[in-house]
C-alpha cells in the first residue's frame, strides 16, 4: 500500500523552525497498530500524525517513536494545515472538527495561521520528592506540581531554563513520563522545555500540550487570559495562548518542508 506523507514545521513561520511533525493520510480503515507504530519509529519524529482526512470529523491518531500518545498540539496543528494548504479539504475561515482519543478537538484556519482548541490540564500537588526531581534535572527548582502525564517544575528565570541537561536515563525512570521546566520570560510571558525520553522523545521542539497546562498556569499567576509564550529548544518556538474557561486555545503558524509517498505492507486491522 503506498501512502501520502507530508513532513511540516508546526508552530513556526518559517522552514526549520518550530517542531516538526510527519502527517499520513489514511483513506480506508486504520492499518494495524503495530504497522503505524513501525510508520511513526520510521519517521524518528517527536510525533507521526495519522488522519482519515475523507471522513466528519476527521479521526486522527498520533504516535511518538514508541508509543501511542492521547493527545499532540503540534501534530494536530500540522494535520490540518495539510488538510488547508495541500488537500484543499479545508478552507480559510473555517474550523476543523477532528475525532481523538481525547475527544473532539477543533482547529479553527486563519489567514496566516491555526488556532488548536484543546481541553486545559491543570497542575495539582504532587507527592514527588523535590530531591529526586532535581536529581534528573541536575538543576534547582523552586516548586513542583504534575498535570496528567508528567511533571511542572518551576525554576527561577529564563536562564535556568535555558541552561536546564538533564539527566535523560534518570528522566525516563521518574513514574511520570513527561517534565516540563517553567519560569517566566526575558521577553515574553513564560518559556518552557519539555522532555520526554520514556516515550521516545528526549526534547521535544515545541509542545502543545504542555501550554494546556502552563497557559492556565501563568495565566493565574499573571493575571492574563492571552499569553505570549516561547519554547526554548535549540529549534524554539512561539505560541500564542488564551484561555477560555477549561479550554485553551493554541495558535501558530505551519511551513510544509516535504512531501512525498511511503510503500508499507498491507495487512487489515483488527479493529
Amino acid at each position: 500500500m503506498t501512502l501520502p506523507i507530508w513532513q511540516v514545521d508546526a508552530f513556526s513561520s518559517v522552514v526549520f523552525g518550530g517542531n516538526p511533525a510527519a502527517v499520513v493520510a489514511i483513506t480506508d480503515s486504520w492499518l494495524p497498530d503495530d504497522i503505524l507504530q513501525a510508520i511513526a519509529a520510521e519517521n524518528n519524529l517527536s510525533e507521526t500524525a495519522f488522519m482519515r482526512p475523507s471522513e466528519h470529523p476527521v479521526p486522527l491518531r498520533w504516535f511518538t517513536p514508541a508509543q501511542e500518545v492521547p493527545l499532540c498540539g503540534h501534530a494536530t496543528l500540522a494535520a490540518v494545515a495539510i488538510m488547508h494548504q495541500a488537500l484543499g479539504l479545508a478552507q480559510t475561515g473555517s474550523v476543523v472538527e477532528l475525532a481523538t482519543a481525547s475527544g473532539p478537538l477543533y482547529v479553527h484556519i486563519r489567514e496566516s495561521d491555526y488556532v488548536l482548541d484543546f481541553p486545559a490540564r491543570p497542575t495539582v500537588p504532587t507527592s514527588i520528592s523535590k530531591c529526586e526531581l532535581e536529581t534528573a534535572l541536575r538543576a534547582r527548582i523552586n516548586e513542583i506540581y504534575e498535570s496528567v502525564d508528567r511533571y511542572v517544575c518551576v525554576l527561577n528565570d529564563e536562564a535556568a531554563v535555558r541552561a536546564v541537561a538533564p539527566d535523560m536515563p534518570a528522566v525516563s525512570d521518574l513514574r511520570l513520563p513527561g517534565l516540563i521546566v517553567t519560569a517566566p520570560g526575558d521577553a515574553c510571558d513564560f518559556v518552557s522545555r519539555y522532555f520526554a525520553p520514556a516515550k521516545g522523545v528526549p526534547e521535544d521542539p515545541v509542545t502543545g500540550t504542555s501550554h494546556c497546562t502552563l497557559a492556565p498556569f501563568w495565566g493565574q499567576r499573571l493575571g492574563k487570559a492571552t499569553l505570549h509564550a516561547r519554547q526554548l529548544s535549540t529549534r524554539e518556538g512561539q505560541i500564542e495562548c488564551s484561555i477560555h474557561h477549561d479550554r485553551v486555545r493554541l495558535s501558530g503558524a505551519c511551513r510544509c518542508y516535504l512531501r512525498g509517498s511511503i510503500t508499507v505492507p498491507v495487512r487489515p486491522a483488527n479493529h
